[in-house]
């Protein structure tokens, strides 16, 4: 394919509108000007036709990406870079552009930011190598990969396909068009911003050099951006693959393998892309299901939405629940957990009751509610007046009898064993 007149591609109407679109439906917080996505229709209407001179004759200068700092799980923080409206709505033409060109150079288990493939493919392809005998697995951590990117290593693998220099050098400028720290500006001489548009084309082309590499050697393996697991027979193999790979990866590629996360394990021993893997010794064969860190998050972000503290409506509530839990299912429905959806389903109920039972407010008005609910007057009363804890009285009886699983379904709440039910790909 003929690469050397991109530009123009990049430039026409149909590429720019669609970037347009991408960009607003994406929204994102503003950069270093303060423009806001919802500013973009009305500021290219004055300035597009600048920015594409500007483009075509190698004068257009991106802003620098505005530092964000967000806290991992396990401690320490990701550096995300937020470039301005502008410069994602150019990031996003050409990365348009470019994609298709190197989807033909990807390798097929590299499954990252890319069209029509997502995590759960990578799940899938990684338990059928692992269920064909390769069962000691080789985890490589990149450590901060996006921050230790080298420009001139990814400059000169761009340049092997694309050989418009036009596009070359506005990408070069978004390499290093700089980092602001708290209003203080500093030089981006290494790294790729996570965040912006390009980001991730940029890291599929380096790390698939680590894909060729990979194959070359004969292995077994699944990429997900950085994230990548070599599934082998042997535990020897395994040593020989991780020293071997390691030395290509920082001398050839120029990146840092963090050698305290990378390790050698089973399946039992790994978490990828938030899944944990068992042993399930009736079907003979390696399944998934959500790791126990991801099962805690959840918990986590529930017991948040249930908060008695909280306060707003318990309709809004259930609302939010019902995103979490869909989310969430969506994402796991590759994997085992029926029981674990049943003992989430019941802690989820319980906590709503909680919610609701502090909704009514005074003793008269729970036993009313009680009673509506069908409660005899008796229960009703010596429940409603009851002096122990919110805990307590919720698992009581009483209560789960006028607050019934039907009536929490018919109030909006969805099941989440009922919805993996519906969706999963394992039952």
């Amino acid at each position: 394919m003929d690469t050397s007149n991109l530009m123009e591609q990049i430039l026409s109407n149909e590429n720019l509108n669609q970037a347009y679109l991408q960009v607003v439906r994406n929204k994102g917080a503003e950069g270093v000007d303060g423009m806001k996505y919802t500013e973009l229709k009305e500021h290219l209407a004055e300035n597009g036709e600048s920015i594409k001179e500007q483009l075509r004759t190698r004068k257009y200068k991106p802003q620098p990406v505005r530092r964000v700092e967000i806290p991992k799980p396990d401690g320490g923080v990701r550096n995300l870079g937020v470039p301005t409206v502008t410069d994602r709505f150019v990031q996003q033409a050409i990365a348009q552009v470019l994609t298709p060109i190197y989807e033909e150079q990807f390798h097929n288990h590299s499954y990252g930011f890319r069209p029509n493939r997502c995590a759960q493919q990578a799940i899938l392809k990684a338990l059928d190598m692992m269920n064909d005998g390769n069962d000691w697995i080789v985890d490589i951590d990149l450590e901060k990969f996006f921050d230790t990117v080298n420009h001139d290593k990814i400059m000169t693998l761009i340049g092997r396909t694309i050989k418009d220099g036009d596009v070359i050098s506005i990408i070069r400028k978004f390499l290093v068009s700089g980092i602001m720290i708290d209003d203080e500006y500093e030089d981006s001489v290494i790294g790729t911003p996570q965040g912006g548009n390009l980001s991730p084309l940029l890291a599929n082309i380096m790390l698939n050099e680590l894909d060729k590499e990979i194959e070359k050697r004969g292995l077994n393996f699944v990429r997900y951006a950085d994230d990548c697991i070599i599934m082998v027979g042997s535990e020897m193999s395994a040593r020989r693959v991780m020293r071997n790979l390691t030395r290509f990866i920082e001398e050839k590629l120029g990146l840092k393998v963090n050698m305290t996360k990378s390790k050698i394990d089973k399946p039992r021993g790994l978490k990828y892309l938030g899944f944990g893997f068992y042993f399930d010794s009736h079907a003979k064969q390696y399944k998934a299901k959500p790791h126990q860190t991801s099962v805690l998050k959840f918990k986590m972000k529930m017991k948040k939405l249930t908060s008695r503290s909280w306060g707003v409506s318990n309709s809004y509530k259930v609302e939010k629940l019902n995103q979490l839990i869909r989310g969430w299912i969506n994402y796991f429905k590759i994997g085992s957990m029926k029981e674990l959806c049943r003992e989430l389903d019941s802690n989820i109920r319980y906590r709503l009751r909680m919610c609701i039972w502090k909704h009514w407010k005074t003793p008269k008005n729970r036993a009313k509610n009680l009673r509506k609910l069908g409660i005899n007057k008796h229960i009703a009363y010596r429940v409603a007046y009851c002096t122990r804890a919110y805990a307590h009285v919720c698992k009581c009886g009483a209560v789960n009898v006028a607050i019934t699983n039907k009536r929490l379904t018919q109030f909006g709440l969805v099941s989440m064993l009922d919805y993996y039910t519906e969706r999963c790909v394992t039952c």
